[in-house]
């Protein structure tokens, strides 16, 4: 079989606030495999961003992560920071949420795409601007030319967005995570940065991570989707099987939340009752548990564990659902 290009174990990310350690991920695993996309979808809060926050090490500086971390059978989690920067922005590349602040306010576009490629590919300023052009070309800029000596504020939060993929991709890496894309974009523009990304995924031999609130945008773009709640994992299975059968509670609710054009627009969509749990009060059970219409007393009592009902189906959950 072919190794995962990244592979996650037992990773588990704690904050430090005053004298209590704050769990936001407990125990997540999976594996991302070459040349698939999968889906990280979960809540605000749900420990999404701040699993592949620890992975690439950037945490806060009272963040905490054990586990393991493997990128292509190398240990990467806590490494030290020279070998990290070898590989953030060259072989694992990240597209974050607000790129606003993940560009630098005052460096032109061009200069940020061009100093990627000269340090990590070796190329020449001449050559790092071509490449830097050829990039923005490949996402679609308009004017690219011009757009090379333009400065981020300068440019629509769409624009942005599509610069952030460009510098995320000039190094053609092996891993791309994309948080939240398509945040505070309109509904045109985030469709736009889907297909993008989807056109990526298809003409590359790049894995792609997409992490999202939004089933919806997994829908048509992941292979595979891993559903988070709580810090925890709770199903992970392909986007069809997923879709056609959940079978943890959870998933189930957030499926029936999405709007459809066959859904009355007089009746309100049936919402999770009950709010996310508080990471600093997490219960000892489920932590789903309290808002689940199939919790008992053994799911306030014991944290279920991600287990395995078929090679490619897993949940987390001591009740699921028959997946029909």
């Amino acid at each position: 079989m072919v190794e995962p290009v990244l592979k996650i174990r037992d990773l588990s990310v704690s904050f430090a606030a005053g004298d209590q350690q704050l769990a936001a991920v407990s125990n997540v695993s999976f594996d991302l495999n070459e040349e698939e996309c999968l889906g990280i979808v979960g809540e605000s809060g749900s420990g999404k961003s701040q699993t592949f926050l620890a992975a690439l090490g950037l945490l806060a500086r009272n963040g905490r992560a054990t586990g393991s971390v493997l990128y292509r059978g190398q240990e990467i989690l806590n490494a030290p920071r020279h070998e990290l920067d070898e590989l953030r922005g060259n072989r694992l590349g990240m597209v974050f949420q607000d790129a606003l602040s993940g560009l630098t306010p005052t460096m032109r576009i061009g200069q940020q795409l061009a100093e990627s490629a000269e340090r990590h590919l070796g190329m020449s300023p001449a050559e790092a601007r071509a490449r830097a052009l050829e990039m923005l070309e490949i996402v679609s800029i308009p004017d690219p030319a011009q757009r090379l000596n333009a400065y981020p504020f300068e440019l629509s939060g769409g624009m942005r967005q599509r610069v952030m993929i460009a510098l995320a991709m000039i190094c053609k890496p092996d891993v791309l995570i994309a948080d939240e894309p398509t945040t505070a974009l309109d509904v045109t523009v985030q469709a736009q940065i889907l297909r993008l990304l989807d056109g990526l995924k298809r003409h590359t031999k790049t894995s792609v991570v997409m992490i999202t609130h939004d089933l919806a945008v997994v829908a048509g773009l992941c292979d595979r989707i891993l559903i988070m709640y709580g810090g925890r994992p709770v199903e992970l299975g392909a986007t069809a099987e997923i879709f056609s059968g959940p079978l943890h509670p959870y998933t189930a609710g957030l499926l029936r939340s999405m709007p459809t054009l066959s859904i009355d627009p007089e009746v309100d969509l049936p919402a999770i009752p009950g709010q996310p749990p508080d990471i600093s009060q997490l219960p000892a059970g489920c932590a789903f548990a309290e808002r689940c219409e199939r919790a008992s007393d053994r799911c306030l009592r014991e944290d279920p564990l991600l287990t395995a009902r078929t090679n490619a189906r897993s949940v987390a959950c001591h009740f699921p659902l028959d997946g029909n």
